[in-house]
């Protein structure tokens, strides 16, 4: 009789440890998925939102490379200000330590850098000081062009950003900054630098705050529609930060955790009541 005591108490333990787990990992489906409303079956088109490129501001930190016909004079074009001038560390220091990604800057020498000014200006050797603020990188290479058009035959001028930056926080496997190099970056781009949504991350009602004319805007995103490919903020721009909210199920699942230690915890003390109760 003891034994068909003990294994009914055992049998009665392992199912409340197993119920409890179950309890704790329910996960509704129907809160995963992106663009819910595109049909499994059928295609379907969006109209895409245009994108455009992002302008120059003051601290940003341009690589800007300059070749002519003349070989000799192309060391020289190419030997600016030093970026630690006015910081007093190297472009990664600048970036911030805890920058991730990089590793592309190693592709940029550091004699091509410039950091543009509070005014909105850098400086470039024999075309002296002018103005790239709020201009496009585009914008910026035809005015150097033609700059030095004065002096040298077919310049040709290449214009990046460095600093391009941006920041996803909350619900996503790998939170942090990220250093690109491509000025032409989605939502969905940044998601994927992050290691995308866990979970518990609520697909409508993701953060995008953008530092705008000198004002922070705060805007809420929905990846569960199609209609974020037409939205104006489905293109990033620099110093973007996404954020992403926790579901109520996380909130839940950490309650869970806890009342799942209790209900163990109970469950082990009910049976070593059991036990030294029939051992008597």
């Amino acid at each position: 009789m003891k034994k068909n005591n003990y294994g009914q108490v055992f049998q009665i333990f392992f199912s409340v440890i197993i119920l409890t787990l179950f309890m704790d990992s329910c996960v509704s489906y129907k809160n995963i998925p992106y663009f819910k409303d595109v049909p499994d079956s059928l295609s379907t088109n969006t109209t895409i939102q245009t994108f455009t490129e992002p302008l120059i501001q003051y601290d940003d930190i341009l690589s800007i490379s300059i070749n002519t016909l003349d070989l000799q004079s192309n060391p020289a074009l190419n030997m600016p200000t030093p970026v630690n001038a006015s910081t007093g560390g190297s472009v990664s220091s600048a970036l911030g330590s805890s920058t991730s990604g990089l590793s592309s800057l190693l592709l940029i020498p550091a004699s091509s850098t410039y950091r543009v000014d509070k005014s909105g200006e850098i400086e470039i050797a024999l075309i002296g000081k002018f103005s790239v603020g709020s201009l496009t990188t585009s914008q910026a290479k035809d005015l150097i062009q033609k700059k030095l058009s004065q002096y040298y035959k077919m310049p040709t001028v290449d214009v990046r950003f460095i600093n391009f930056r941006i920041t996803v926080l909350g619900e996503v496997l790998k939170p942090g900054t990220f250093a690109i190099a491509n000025e032409k970056v989605t939502i969905l781009d940044a998601l994927g630098l992050s290691g995308d949504l866990t979970i518990f991350g609520r697909r409508d009602n993701i953060m995008l705050i953008r530092d705008s004319a000198e004002k922070k805007q705060m805007v809420r995103l929905n990846l569960n529609s199609k209609n974020l490919i037409a939205s104006p903020y489905y293109y990033l721009k620099q110093n973007d930060v996404l954020y992403v909210e926790p579901t109520k199920a996380k909130i839940a699942n950490l309650d869970a955790v806890q009342n799942r230690y209790i209900a163990v915890a109970s469950s082990v003390l009910s049976i070593l009541i059991i036990l030294a109760t029939r051992l008597r």
